[in-house]
């Protein structure tokens, strides 16, 4: 009686020669030739980003029949995110999604999140798919040798409060709590309101006992921190439209062959169309839920805003990427 061996085993016993001549190799090469690369990022698994991350992996695989497996790993079960872009260019972490954490090397990382800089969805649109996303990623990878592969939108950034706020002199010295950003300091500082920069932890607390009187943020940040429960208007300055990247390690892919880099710039590609069907969906229902909870929705002045706070904004910039800036307001 003849025990069959699994081909593999069969071909390490008869030597690769042989296993040629047996039919074997094919197995040999797809066992050799698979690669499995690590996708890192800070958002739970209900996040967009995160549901994008996994389609990525998918496509990945489907377009190089399996011989390259995307792990992905939420929660900053890698690092934080500034780790995740220092383990990519250790080599250590293969993707990752970032954004103006970048401007730490690549000062053009800083134009992801300018005030008033980009006006709308379409107008992101045509600023990353043209010639200023095209140089703002040049930049990006002669500086950090990553690789931008795909951007996602980010919510928009509005201002909550216990009044409403229709124009930049309605803020009226209002104390209101800002990430630890200067440009963003400066910016409110122009508008005329009171900026404090705050640990996010710490805003609910703040805004329930009056230490701030209002807050900054998209509305997914402003649901889930259930700042409905301590302010009553939602302002829609849409003051910050921004995106992130999903990026990947330059080196590494630029050591793989031809095919798979297009693989993987087509399944960024197709994770970026999901991703933006997914976002638009939910910004719908977050505006839903929040209009639910009592919170009354403000159109604003946001010219006034934008014309307002421009000088500021502009004086803070690094002079190296203020012509880019221009470029990306006369777009």
């Amino acid at each position: 009686m003849v025990l069959k061996t699994p081909i593999t085993r069969r071909a390490a016993t008869v030597g690769l020669g042989a296993a040629f001549a047996l039919g074997m190799a094919p197995a040999i090469v797809r066992a050799q030739a698979k690669t499995t690369l690590k996708l890192g990022h800070l958002g739970n698994e209900d996040n967009v980003w995160h549901k994008a991350a996994l389609r990525f992996a998918e496509e990945v695989a489907k377009r190089t029949n399996g011989e390259i497996e995307v792990r992905v790993f939420p929660n900053e079960q890698l690092g934080k995110e500034t780790d995740l872009i220092k383990g990519i260019q250790l080599g250590t972490v293969d993707f990752t999604i970032t954004g103006e954490s970048l401007q730490n090397w690549a000062p053009s990382a800083a134009l992801l999140a300018v005030p008033y800089a980009i006006r709308d969805l379409d107008h992101l649109d045509k600023i990353v798919n043209g010639a200023v996303g095209q140089k703002i990623s040049a930049n990006i990878e002669d500086k950090t040798q990553l690789r931008t592969l795909a951007f996602f939108a980010r919510g928009p950034r509005n201002l909550t409060s216990n009044r409403p706020i229709r124009t930049p002199d309605e803020l009226n010295g209002l104390k209101m709590r800002v990430p630890n950003v200067p440009l963003f300091v400066k910016f409110w500082e122009s508008l005329g309101a009171k900026p404090t920069p705050m640990a996010f932890s710490e805003v609910f607390t703040g805004l329930q006992s009056h230490v701030i009187e209002a807050q900054e943020n998209p509305l997914a940040l402003i649901k889930s921190a259930s700042f409905h429960e301590v302010q009553s208007h939602l302002n829609l300055t849409e003051h910050v439209i921004s995106w992130i990247y999903l990026v990947g390690g330059a080196r590494k892919l630029s050591r793989m062959p031809q095919a798979q880099q297009q693989a993987i710039a087509e399944a960024a590609k197709a994770a970026q169309a999901y991703e933006r069907g997914l976002f638009v969906e939910d910004e719908r229902q977050l505006a839903a839920d929040l209009k639910a909870k009592g919170m009354q929705f403000v159109e604003v002045d946001k010219k006034a805003f934008a014309e307002k706070g421009r000088a500021a904004v502009v004086a803070a910039l690094n002079p190296e990427v203020k012509p880019i800036y221009e470029e990306i307001l006369a777009a």
